[in-house]
């Protein structure tokens, strides 16, 4: 399908290349298509040194060394969600909620819905869809607090943690807008995510380099504020640093569009030693994921980290040059982590087999055979691209059209557990 879309866009190019208007009009109703397909034509067409051609080589591709801070209206809109989002973080200090609860069930109301916001107004979606993303945020969150709250619930817990995935979704959807069906684009946002741990990292160095310098400086006249400085800065600021770490990498893509991927290259191969070595450390030290519950929940999130970093890694991989060692890399890292997950769900199996169904054991087989599946399929691709009978684009073609079997499998948990389950 995205192979199809990238060949028509090439078309509508080349059969406009001299009409400036009809190209922009391409340009504004697929940004991201037509950037591929434009960079892809350009080395064909450059021998025609047409002024509209390099005008548009120059628009697409020109990186500033200059900080842009956009707009007024953007650095506005960011600085009050900034705000706001932090006054949201102090709730429960505000109307005296009980923390722990308010926390488990709205820690992603916190940040997602002023992202979600943020790219709704700077991608003008349509009202509809706006509207859309809109009331999905607001029954969410009365869906969640509309929960009843008794002792040790499995499938309370398991909504509460779905829940901030199933935000992660709906800012995809709103960071995608009308090209859901565009490949390209969403790995566009899984490349965006990325983007954004690099930057929220950097902020946070900053952060704590601040808060270090700032008590030390309150310390040495006498004034103890740590006390004060946390309860209010520190929890405004860590609830402000993804919208503003998403504001500095759209506006400013240069700062971070080249850290990505050296990030992503360097830390596959580390990845994989480690994957390896753990995987021998594991039968030498007799570890038994099967009766151990405790090790197989660890087993599961080491599984589920090297799945985003899999993720992550292609994303990146499939916007530059296709390199063999990388390939390779990532083909066995595919490979061990199916090895990863193999164990995982043959010992999930023999815990309901013997013990019974529960909602975790239902829900982290279903996230397995999922994630086994399309391992399964990135691992082939890359063989395939290895094999010199590929291309490096189909295998981040096959992440981008997992991802909303992803999303069905959230909405799931999220929303329909707790009544299957009759909120056990």
């Amino acid at each position: 399908m995205n192979d199809k879309i990238d060949s028509t866009m090439k078309d509508h190019i080349i059969a406009n290349i001299n009409n400036p208007g009809q190209l922009e009009k391409l340009y504004r109703d697929n940004k991201h298509s037509f950037r591929k397909a434009f960079n892809g034509l350009y080395p064909d067409l450059q021998h025609n040194a047409s002024p509209l051609l390099e005008f548009w080589h120059e628009r697409l591709n020109y990186m500033t060394e200059d900080i842009s801070w956009g707009s007024r209206k953007e650095l506005l809109f960011v600085i009050i969600a900034s705000l706001v989002a932090g006054l949201v973080a102090k709730f429960p200090s505000i109307f005296q909620l009980e923390e722990d609860l308010f926390y488990q069930r709205n820690i992603g109301f916190i940040v997602f819905p002023f992202l979600t916001s943020y790219f709704a107004w700077k991608n003008k979606l349509p009202f509809r869809l706006v509207a859309f993303l809109g009331v999905t945020i607001l029954l969410a969150l009365v869906f969640i607090n509309s929960l009843p709250h008794q002792g040790k619930s499995d499938t309370l817990v398991l909504s509460c943690i779905h829940m901030v995935l199933f935000l992660w979704s709906v800012l995809g959807l709103a960071y995608i807008g009308n090209n859901v069906r565009n490949y390209e684009t969403r790995l566009a946002y899984l490349r965006y995510n990325g983007d954004l741990v690099v930057m929220a990292a950097l902020l946070i160095i900053s952060g704590v380099i601040l808060t270090g310098i700032t008590i030390g400086l309150f310390s040495l006249i006498g004034l103890q504020i740590e006390q004060l400085y946390f309860e209010y800065v520190v929890i405004s600021g860590l609830a402000a640093i993804p919208i503003v770490g998403t504001y500095l990498t759209q506006t400013n893509p240069q700062l971070v569009n080249k850290v990505s991927p050296v990030i992503a290259r360097l830390f596959s191969p580390l990845v994989l030693v480690t994957l390896v070595v753990y995987l021998i450390a594991i039968i030498y030290s007799g570890k038994d994921p099967y009766n151990d519950r405790e090790f197989l929940l660890l087993f599961n999130l080491l599984l589920i980290g090297v799945m985003a970093i899999i993720l992550f890694s292609v994303a990146e991989t499939s916007r530059v040059t296709e390199n063999k060692a990388t390939t390779t890399i990532l083909f066995l890292l595919s490979a061990v982590t199916v090895i990863i997950n193999g164990i995982a769900l043959s010992a999930i199996l023999f815990r309901i087999s013997e013990w019974g169904i529960t909602p975790n054991r239902i829900a982290v087989l279903g996230g397995n055979i999922l994630i086994l599946i399309n391992l399964l399929f990135v691992m082939l691709k890359l063989f395939r691209v290895l094999t010199k009978r590929g291309e490096i684009g189909e295998v981040g073609n096959t992440i981008a059209a997992f991802l909303p079997l992803y999303s069905l499998w959230i909405i799931l948990v999220t929303f329909l557990f707790p009544l299957l389950f009759w909120f056990a």
